[in-house]
């Protein structure tokens, strides 16, 4: 007969099991990740530099994009563009955004081929994007954003394209990986590094920057996700604890309603994509800078006033992640049928609360999407690299 103390140990042991291993979640996803890495190893780096626009005002090696819902105004043609909420236009300039998004697809697959199988081809190659995007004078981005979604006859630049660098949150997450491989020099990890580390600082010194993080939607919630993620990279602890403070203090108040809905998403008119985009921002953020344990830096435990805790929204979301049909608010006016996809918040919220049922539906879900739009607001799409220690 087990003693008392034996159940005790055997029921900590069950307590501290992950529902998913980082091994079954390489099992789960060999097949999909060997597939694109093989097709990433004849593709060459494409770096900002590759395409420019006549109406950027910055140079070579400054990101542009445009704001994807602002148009030409037919009252005034050749004036000042005007909002469509909703609605991408596809004329303006896009090209180093999808640079960027191809980055954010190569590295992370190729890093996680490499952890499968060992293979110095797939660090290899992506030792080579790193090096054509952080390092390479010919080729490399400024660490800087003064020129994101910028608005014809308004504006060069504003603060919401910080945004657009939240593809570089999983490439970010990939490098102590490949720093692994031996494919790198001290001296370019260390070069890489540098580059995060002077974005950063351009992220919270700058006026685009300083913009973002004040912002209360899921614009707020990425520039705390993309803030977590360098400074985990670099070593930036006062970051850290900013992040920690931000989601306490601004993102869970700002964004939370009592029955664990984003009302500042709802009120878009995408409110399904958005609800998800940032129920995963938010989840990202948790698993970035949480602390083990019941202490407040645990961010997954952090409890409202009213007692509300992530584990709301994510428990608020779960079932239209589970049936779509259900939905009770408006459908969004695009994409609406390209969604749901296999959300990550499921997989680290999963882990985090030990709940069998959100990794049951994760694993049911597609994780690659197709869509062009939904890709751009789908910024995790290999956990392995979020679930195996570095």
């Amino acid at each position: 007969m087990a003693t008392q103390s034996g159940l005790l140990r055997a029921s900590l042991a069950a307590s501290t099991t992950p529902l998913i291993s980082a091994g079954e979640i390489a099992r789960i996803d060999r097949e999909r990740i060997l597939h694109a890495a093989n097709e990433y190893l004849s593709q060459a780096p494409v770096t900002i530099t590759a395409s420019s626009s006549p109406r950027s005002q910055g140079g070579k090696h400054d990101y542009f994009s445009e704001g994807d819902y602002w148009w030409p105004d037919p009252k005034n043609p050749g004036g000042p563009y005007i909002r469509r909420d909703g609605y991408s236009n596809s004329a303006n300039f896009n090209d180093h955004r999808e640079a960027l998004i191809r980055l954010s697809l190569h590295l992370p697959a190729l890093v996680a081929a490499w952890m499968i199988t060992h293979d110095k081809r797939y660090a290899e190659h992506a030792a080579q994007h790193l090096r054509a995007w952080f390092l390479d004078p010919a080729t490399k981005m400024n660490p800087s954003l003064d020129y994101a979604q910028a608005v014809f006859g308004i504006t060069p630049g504003r603060g919401t394209g910080v945004i657009d660098t939240l593809h570089l949150v999983e490439v970010s997450r990939a490098v102590p990986h490949l720093e692994m491989t031996g494919v790198f020099t001290v001296a370019e990890f260390a070069g890489v590094r540098a580059w995060f580390a002077h974005y950063l600082n351009w992220m919270c010194t700058s006026k685009n920057g300083k913009e973002e993080e004040a912002a209360k939607n899921n614009h707020g919630a990425c520039w705390v996700a993309q803030a977590a993620a360098f400074a985990a990279l670099v070593g930036n602890r006062e970051v850290t604890a900013l992040c920690r403070d931000r989601f306490r203090n601004n993102l869970m108040p700002d964004q939370l309603a009592p029955n664990g809905s984003f009302p500042l998403e709802l009120a878009r008119t995408k409110p399904y994509s958005y609800s998800l985009f940032d129920l995963d921002v938010l989840a990202i953020i948790c698993q970035i800078v949480s602390a083990p344990g019941d202490s407040s830096d645990n961010l997954w435990q952090y409890s409202l006033l009213g007692g509300a805790r992530y584990k709301k929204a994510v428990d608020f979301m779960f079932p239209f992640i589970q049936d779509k049909s259900k939905w009770p608010y408006a459908h969004d006016v695009e994409y609406f049928d390209d969604l749901p996809n296999r959300q990550p918040s499921l997989l680290f919220a999963g882990l985090a609360y030990n709940e069998p049922k959100y990794i049951a539906l994760w694993r049911t879900l597609s994780p690659d999407p197709k869509t062009a739009e939904i890709i751009r607001n789908f910024p995790v799409r290999q956990p392995l690299l979020w679930v195996t220690p570095v």
